[in-house]
């Protein structure tokens, strides 16, 4: 039974979110269709410089993606209290950017003189746009609408082009977070769409490390700890090398090629407050399957505890399986 979107997402209990969109009927609506014969890969960058763009727009930052032929994976940071410092202008220039807005919001824009009573409708407006500037849901809706509406116009069709809801998953733990991640840049790996780091193109990881333009694109990711960040960004709490050693340890042990008997790279254990074994078989099954192996909420026993309460809830769903992963 579907869910309301206000029972997804408490944003008192953690910023971040991994979000789920899926082609509809699953079809290879942005790969090779070998059914057909036709190639969309061409479609994965719209989605990327889409998100990317987005993030430019929103009071949202990216953390990580993965833009793959049938669906895509992204994990969210929404930056709540920036949204609420932004000034009148800044929330209408920015709602702008991608809507017309109303006849008074584009007069105020214009500096033309409004009476006291157009100037408080458009200070409701505003208020209506600010709101939107940090949701997720309305974050989905500007992505997918614009591909839809993209690739139905390119294929001189109507219809559905996405599943009519995307899957969202709290994530309340910081290692939950570095999980998620990790699951999500290491897809085209999993899927067997590419063999390391260096080929798995849409990915963010590929984004930060190989990408031609990357200064210009990574604007739209959330930085690494030691890394430049504009004010009011928040930033992950690792380096960008310590970031890969998890991943390339990761991939070593979904290729099994790491040594039993190996430890994890001592970049990864001085990770502050998070301490990762990749070579558990918890870490194994975390990467592999952590869409399918978690919920609607993932972290700790108490975390997901807390979010439960938070939410009104009777049940936790995967509690267990989230206890065996995250309880330290």
């Amino acid at each position: 039974m579907a869910q309301s979107r206000k029972s997804l997402i408490s944003l008192q209990d953690t910023p971040y979110y991994h979000c789920i969109s899926r082609c509809v009927r699953r079809s290879y609506l942005c790969g090779y269709d070998h059914t057909t014969n036709v190639s969309y890969e061409h479609r994965k960058s719209w989605v990327e410089n889409r998100l990317l763009f987005l993030s430019s727009i929103f009071a949202i930052d990216i953390c990580a993606y993965a833009v793959m032929s049938n669906h895509i994976h992204i994990v969210l940071c929404v930056n709540k209290s920036a949204a609420l410092s932004w000034s009148l202008d800044t929330v209408l220039r920015q709602w702008h950017k991608i809507h017309r807005g109303t006849l008074l919001t584009q007069r105020y824009l214009k500096g033309e003189v409004l009476s006291d009573v157009e100037i408080e409708a458009v200070k409701e407006t505003a208020d209506i746009y600010r709101k939107r500037l940090f949701d997720i849901s309305w974050f989905m809706r500007e992505l997918n609408e614009h591909i839809a509406r993209k690739a139905n116009e390119e294929d001189e069709c109507t219809g559905r082009f996405w599943e009519g809801r995307f899957r969202s998953q709290a994530l309340l733990t910081e290692k939950a977070l570095l999980s998620c991640m990790a699951y999500v840049d290491l897809n085209p790996i999993r899927a067997n769409a590419a063999k390391s780091l260096n080929d798995s193109v849409y990915t963010s990881i590929y984004t930060r490390l190989f990408c031609p333009s990357k200064n210009k694109k990574t604007q739209g990711l959330i930085p690494f700890k030691g890394e430049k960040r504009p004010k009011n960004k928040k930033y992950l709490n690792l380096t960008l090398k310590q970031y890969c050693f998890l991943l390339s340890d990761s991939i070593a042990a979904l290729t099994n090629s790491l040594p039993k008997n190996s430890t994890t790279s001592s970049e990864v254990q001085n990770v502050e407050r998070v301490i990762i074994d990749t070579t558990s078989p918890e870490w194994l099954q975390t990467i592999s399957s952590f869409e399918n192996l978690f919920s609607f909420a993932v972290g700790n026993t108490a975390s997901m505890l807390a979010f439960k309460k938070r939410t009104n809830r009777k049940r936790m769903a995967c509690i267990k399986s989230a206890a065996v992963c995250f309880d330290d």
